[in-house]
């Protein structure tokens, strides 16, 4: 049933701020006449009730949603947030609770040993003595060439030229947005994407373009009229939904980047579970490849790489240089050697079979719920059934010392999110997730009002 607010109860005149009456209804929150799970009346029957346009219906539904009081559904409606939004980005910090199903930083436990002795060699005085000098974002030929030959894949070779390094992948991403759009610019992204990049974009003052996608990810035809500077895209085991984009979707997409005169982000960062080839190898001049090692190798010593396109030219390393997002010395020489003497190759190998075994427990453990996927990743998508609400599951969820990550989290704008979850599977031991799995499952088919009101 929908809420019939307390501002019906006096007249309300056309022209009146929206602000007062999002303001209204946040007190209406705020003192739990409006609770959370509670379903708002769609837009034009709020504007029908208070005498008000649809437009400004709109207004006040996006002004809740900006201030996080609210959440959209596809097909479902607009909601009361079950908990208040998390202060910073979503998906920057581990979460406080002791099972943590949000973040995907997969760490194996015979990694310690293993990078120990391949580290050994770098211990030397005069090799830690080159390390503890400022480098900038191009290293040294030498170190292009080693991360050019490990980039390359799927019949594509990055020119050592147009290798770049960063502190993180995140750096990566910022760098490459930079040096595409302008303050004021418009990137275009999978209308469901990884959080991190909303911050970014808030921060360079780029607006984000949410675009149409499919099975495959990104429809070419959405390009067309979006009016884009470029476009950050992540076509090998997409991150929420795990979307592969096949042959013939990487050569479509292409023919519209070379037809629309546009740049894509290619994001990697999957790519070591898969065998695919990049986008990069179908558009080699109008991709920038962006990677780290964050999954490939631990997010406690990371290193940023970046494969530039003729189409950029010197702008990605001015950005990367203006930024301040040059990798430091002594984590680009661990990671170069990683990368030299084979155990960034490896350590991937180990990882794509532990990525596999967890989606087999995962796959087994949720028999019969409504997931999506790819067999291959270290992340799965929970449809919630009726009457859950994305917000809600993860706010119980967390209340059973398990985190998981609303739709919310990845949509674009204000519009309306999947009622959805994503679950992060690499982080628990294997009896742990096991464990976190089927308490979720219990939740899911338990009495979803009576555990959000708990």
């Amino acid at each position: 049933m929908w809420y019939k607010c307390s501002i019906a109860l006096g007249a309300i005149n056309v022209t009146q701020d929206f602000r007062s009456l999002a303001d209204r209804l946040a007190a209406d929150i705020a003192a739990g006449r409006l609770k959370p799970g509670d379903r708002l009346p769609p837009q034009r029957e709020f504007a029908y009730r208070h005498d008000i346009a649809a437009s400004t219906a709109g207004r006040v539904y996006a002004e809740l949603t900006r201030r996080g009081l609210i959440t959209g559904e596809v097909g479902r409606g607009s909601y009361v947030r079950a908990a208040a939004p998390a202060p910073g980005p979503a998906l920057a910090d581990p979460p406080a609770v002791p099972v943590d199903l949000e973040l995907i930083f997969p760490v194996l436990p015979e990694q310690g040993p293993a990078m120990s002795a391949a580290l050994a060699g770098l211990l030397q005085p005069e090799l830690l003595q080159r390390a503890l000098r400022p480098v900038g974002a191009a290293a040294t030929p030498e170190a292009r060439a080693i991360a050019a030959s490990f980039l390359a894949r799927g019949g594509w070779q990055p020119s050592a030229d147009a290798i770049l390094f960063t502190g993180n992948g995140r750096q990566a991403i910022a760098g490459a947005m930079a040096a595409l759009a302008p303050a004021g610019g418009r990137i275009g992204v999978e209308a469901l994407t990884y959080p991190v990049v909303k911050g970014i974009a808030a921060r360079l003052g780029i607006t984000l373009v949410p675009l149409a996608l499919d099975d495959q990810g990104i429809r070419p035809d959405a390009l067309r009229d979006a009016r884009l500077d470029g476009i950050y895209l992540q076509p090998a085991l997409q991150n929420p939904l795990g979307l592969t984009m096949g042959a013939e979707r990487r050569s479509e997409l292409a023919g519209m980047l070379r037809k629309l005169d546009l740049v894509a982000i290619e994001d990697g960062i999957y790519s070591f579970l898969a065998d695919e080839a990049p986008l990069a190898a179908s558009a080699p001049e109008r991709v920038i490849m962006v990677d780290s090692l964050s999954k490939r190798i631990a997010p406690g010593l990371t290193l940023g790489l970046m494969a530039g396109c003729a189409a950029v030219g010197e702008r990605l390393a001015a950005a990367v240089r203006s930024g301040t997002w040059a990798a430091a010395g002594v984590p680009l020489a661990v990671g170069l050697h990683w990368l030299a003497d084979g155990t960034a190759q490896r350590t991937g190998h180990a990882k794509r079979a532990d990525a596999a075994a967890r989606q087999r427990l995962a796959r087994d453990v949720l028999l019969g719920l409504d997931l999506r996927g790819d067999a291959r990743a270290y992340h799965l998508w929970l449809e919630l059934p009726e009457p859950w609400r994305g917000e809600s599951f993860a706010a119980a969820a967390a209340r059973q010392g398990i985190a998981v990550t609303p739709a919310s989290a990845f949509a674009i704008g204000t519009g309306h999110a999947p009622n959805a979850v994503r679950l992060a599977l690499a982080s628990p031991d294997l009896a742990t997730l096991h464990d976190a799995l089927g308490r979720l499952r219990r939740l899911v088919q338990s009495d979803a009002m009576a555990a959000i009101r708990d």
